[in-house]
């Protein structure tokens, strides 16, 4: 078995136990008090994930609460905190951007360890070294910090690990795998979630894939979907949606699990399509697990 094959497996665990560090008064004294204006910043599967945790909080009515490539950080903005996510704590964007942080501009990473350049560059570090990665693909890391966030926010994570559960266990979609074509779609939070299963799919198995926000999709996008397509949805479909894709072929996958858990799908999804290519899903070409500039 594949690390990443480990690693997606894993995700019921490392979610409960991220869910039981976001209630430490450690954790909760790193992340954002109601009422903060936060910029959380990434790079790649950081980066999606920043923009779902910045929709969640914005929609819990916690705070203005932005998402920023780090390398698109607007230095002339003033944040109260700066949330940096970060698995190998090591990735050049992140650690400088941190580093120049002006007074008064508190930040937090979360990554895997204490030991790097971005945990000594910020105040306060939230520690998953138990959602550490040993593939290149990241997929446990990324979850669990989104499973840490949303337990911040006060959301019970019970359902989503029940059906991340559901999710190994039904596995991917009969006859998915066999297009050529993916599309990954969402609303809300879950735009973040169809960015990072685009990315899976592009990393591991070097497929065409694209993300769009639901309602963009009908702007232009939907000419691309044929019978070779599959459009992936998380969440609701915005109305007549459904009915517009089934005159184009393409085969429509959907789900009642939590959003999250149907990311577990496509992670899936992409091991499949990669091996079935032939591939090694965990070395994804011309990638390495932290992108380091030269100085």
């Amino acid at each position: 078995m594949s690390f990443v094959m480990q690693e997606i497996t894993s995700q019921p665990e490392t979610w409960a136990r991220a869910a039981d560090l976001a209630v430490t008064a450690e954790t909760a004294a790193a992340l954002p008090a109601p009422g903060e204006r936060v910029a959380v910043v990434g790079c790649g599967t950081s980066l999606y994930m920043a923009k779902s945790f910045a929709t969640l909080r914005e929609t819990a009515g916690l705070g203005e609460t932005d998402a920023f490539a780090a390398s698109e950080y607007p230095r002339n903005r003033s944040y109260d905190r700066v949330i940096a996510l970060t698995r190998s704590g090591t990735t050049t964007e992140v650690v400088d951007l941190l580093r120049a942080l002006p007074e008064g501009h508190r930040s937090s990473v979360i990554t895997t360890g204490t030991r790097f350049p971005a945990a000594d560059a910020a105040d306060d570090v939230i520690v998953m070294d138990f959602a550490d990665e040993s593939s290149i693909v990241q997929t446990r890391f990324a979850t669990s910090a989104l499973a840490l966030w949303r337990a911040h926010l006060g959301q019970s994570l019970d359902t989503a690990i029940a059906d991340a559960r559901t999710a190994l266990s039904e596995g991917v979609p009969a006859g998915v795998a066999a297009q050529e074509q993916f599309t990954f779609l969402g609303t809300g939070w879950t735009v973040g979630l169809a960015d990072e299963a685009a990315l899976k799919l592009r990393e591991m198995a070097q497929t065409w894939t694209e993300s769009y926000p639901a309602m963009e999709f009908r702007h232009g996008p939907i000419s691309v979907i044929g019978e070779r397509s599959a459009v992936w949805i998380f969440g609701a479909a915005p109305s007549g949606l459904v009915e517009e894709l089934a005159v184009t072929g393409g085969t429509v996958v959907r789900s009642d699990l939590d959003p999250m858990a149907h990311l577990i799908s496509a992670q899936l999804l992409g091991v499949q399509v990669a091996e079935g290519r032939g591939l090694n899903p965990d070395e994804p070409r011309n990638l390495t697990r932290s992108i380091i500039l030269p100085g």
